[in-house]
C-alpha cells in the first residue's frame, strides 16, 4: 500500500532559519481512564499524551505529538524510536526547510522500519517531529500554523461527538446534548443486537434531527457489513467509519456497492500516497488522516491536496491529547473541505488544556496566536508526567 501509487501532488514546505538542533527529548503523561474507553479491538487503560521536543541553539523548542493510544506497551516503544533512531539523525544538525527534515526521516527510517515490521511507528514518530518543525516555520513568521498554510483560515469548526458506546450510550449522548453538539458517532462492531440497541438509544435521546455517523473499528466482515446496512439506514446513519476487518479498498468498494452508505477511513494509513486507492474509490466519501500517525503536517497536507482534486472531505482523526488537538484544529481551518472535526466527548484529562476552544454552540475555536494558536499550560498535568528515566531510558 505504501509502495504501489503515488498520489501527484507536490510536498509541501515552509522555509526557517538554520538554527542548529541541539537535543530531541520526550515527556510522556499517563492518565487512568475512568469514564470507560472501548473499540471493537479492545479497551482504552489509560489517555497517553506522548510529546517530542526539538531544542534549538538559540534557546528555543518546538513540540509535537505522536500517537501511542494501542497497545499499552506503544509509548516505551517509541521513546527507543525518538531517542535511539530519530535523534541521532537530527542532534547537530540545522535545517532551513521542512521538507529537508522530512526527507531525511524518511529516507534513513522508512526501509528499516519495513524490515522491522514497524512502518506505523516509525511514521508516527516522525510525525511528532514534523509538527515540531512546522510549528517552528510559523512561529518565526508569526503567524499561526492556519495563516501559514492558508490566506484565509476559518475562525470556527462544527465539531460532531467521538464516540457513544459500547456501553452508557444514554449518558454519552446527554453529555453530547449538554456540550451543545449537533452530530455524534456510534461505536459499532459489537454484535448486532448490541449495536442496535446503542444505535436506538442514541437516537432517542438526540432526536431525529441529530445527526448520526458510525464507526465500526474494522470489526465486520464485508458480508456482516453489508447485512447490517438495513439497521444503519433505520437510524439514519450518514455513513460509516472503517467498516470491514482489514480496511482493503476492493472491499471498501464492494461494500458501498451493495449498500450506498458513504465510507469514511484513513486514520491507520501511513504516508500520504497510502491514500491513494481509497480516493479512487466512489464510495470513499471522507478521509481521516491522523496528524500524529500519517508523517506530521507535511504528510497532512499531501492528502487534503490529493482529497480536494479528487472532490473527497477530509476529517481528521483525532483521539489524542492537547498538542494534536490544538494542530489539529489548526489543519483543518486551514483545509475548505473539512466539514468538521472530531471532538472525543469523554473525560480527557491530557486534552483538559485546550478543552476551552469547545463552544457552547457545538464548534470549535480556531485560536490564532503564532504557532499552534494557542498557550498550552501541562502544570496541571504533573502527576501524570511519566519519569522515563526511570521508566524506559
Amino acid at each position: 500500500m505504501l509502495e504501489n501509487d503515488q498520489l501527484c501532488v507536490s510536498t509541501p514546505h515552509a522555509t526557517m532559519s538554520g538554527s542548529v538542533v541541539t537535543a530531541v527529548t520526550c515527556r510522556v503523561f499517563r492518565a487512568p481512564v475512568t469514564t470507560g474507553v472501548a473499540m471493537s479491538f479492545g479497551a482504552l487503560g489509560y489517555r497517553v499524551m506522548f510529546l517530542v521536543d526539538v531544542s534549538f541553539d538559540d534557546g528555543t523548542l518546538s513540540t509535537g505529538e505522536t500517537w501511542v493510544n494501542y497497545p499499552s506497551w506503544g509509548w516505551r516503544e517509541r521513546v527507543a524510536t525518538v531517542t535511539e533512531g530519530v535523534a541521532p539523525l537530527l542532534v547537530g544538525r540545522s535545517f532551513t526547510d521542512t521538507a529537508e527534515v522530512h526527507e531525511l526521516l524518511l529516507s534513513s527510517l522508512t526501509r528499516v522500519a519495513r524490515q522491522w515490521g514497524a512502518i506505523g511507528p516509525v511514521y508516527q514518530a516522525i510525525s511528532a517531529i514534523d509538527q515540531a518543525f512546522w510549528l517552528r516555520a510559523a512561529t518565526e513568521r508569526g503567524v499561526s500554523l492556519s495563516a501559514l498554510l492558508s490566506d484565509n483560515p476559518l475562525t470556527e469548526i462544527p465539531v460532531y461527538g467521538s464516540s457513544l458506546g459500547p456501553s452508557r450510550v444514554d449518558e454519552s449522548a446527554e453529555r453530547c446534548l449538554e456540550l451543545g453538539l449537533t452530530a455524534a458517532k456510534v461505536k459499532l462492531g459489537f454484535g448486532r443486537e448490541r449495536d442496535e440497541e446503542n444505535l436506538s438509544s442514541a437516537r432517542r435521546m438526540l432526536g431525529e434531527e441529530f445527526r448520526l455517523f458510525g464507526d465500526a473499528n474494522q470489526g465486520w466482515t464485508p458480508d456482516e457489513a453489508i447485512a447490517m446496512a438495513p439497521l444503519l439506514r433505520d437510524f439514519g446513519v450518514e455513513w460509516i467509519e472503517e467498516p470491514v476487518t482489514g480496511d482493503r479498498p476492493e472491499q471498501l468498494g464492494h461494500v458501498f456497492g451493495e449498500t450506498g452508505i458513504p465510507v469514511a477511513t484513513g486514520e491507520n494509513l501511513y504516508g500520504a500516497d497510502a491514500f491513494e486507492p481509497y480516493l479512487a474509490l466512489p464510495g470513499v466519501t471522507i478521509v481521516q488522516p491522523d496528524v500524529g500517525k500519517v508523517g506530521g503536517v507535511t504528510e497532512y497536507q499531501r492528502v487534503v491536496a490529493a482529497a480536494e482534486a479528487s472532490g473527497t472531505f477530509v476529517a481528521p482523526h483525532l483521539y489524542n491529547g492537547a498538542y494534536s488537538t490544538a494542530i489539529s484544529v489548526q489543519l483543518a481551518a486551514a483545509n475548505p473541505t473539512t466539514p468538521w472535526l472530531e471532538w472525543d466527548i469523554r473525560q480527557n484529562p491530557v486534552r483538559e488544556p485546550v478543552d476551552h476552544l469547545l463552544t457552547s454552540t457545538g464548534t470549535v475555536r480556531v485560536p490564532h496566536a503564532a504557532g499552534i494558536g494557542v498557550d498550552i499550560d501541562l502544570s496541571h498535568l504533573s502527576a501524570h508526567l511519566v519519569h522515563l528515566s526511570e521508566e524506559a531510558q
